[in-house]
């Protein structure tokens, strides 16, 4: 089976920074895009960020210039820089992973549990 885990969520004021982390691990041949998606209670899931396994990326327009996403492959995390955070930023954020486990075989997508960043002043 396959973990995702996040960390790094809190309690910031407006105009603050937060970096979020995640890590995939367990049974993993390769991981193709890993990203973000935030979630209020109410709505559905939205995306924030996402990345390609060769560092393409895609920004939600409301986060681009103040969010960065990056990933290490070779440790199978993701990373989110959160700079300039605003109210409506208050969210859960899920990571998300997927995951093939042979070559050529089909990707699965794997959700972390979520992180709650919440910004208040």
């Amino acid at each position: 089976q396959v973990q995702v885990v996040e960390s790094g969520g809190g309690l910031v004021q407006p105009g603050e920074s937060l970096r979020l982390s995640c890590v995939a691990s367990g049974r993993i041949f390769s991981i193709n895009d890993m990203g973000w998606y935030h979630q209020v209670p109410g709505k559905g899931r939205e995306l924030v960020a996402t990345i390609t396994s060769d560092g393409r990326t895609n920004y939600a327009e409301s986060v681009k210039s103040r969010f960065t996403i990056s990933r290490d492959n070779a440790k199978n995390t993701v990373t989110l820089q959160m700079n300039s955070l605003k109210l409506e930023d208050t969210a859960d954020y899920y990571c998300h992973a997927d995951v093939n486990y042979r070559s050529g075989g089909p990707y699965y997508r794997f959700w972390g549990q979520g992180t709650q960043v919440t910004v208040s002043s």
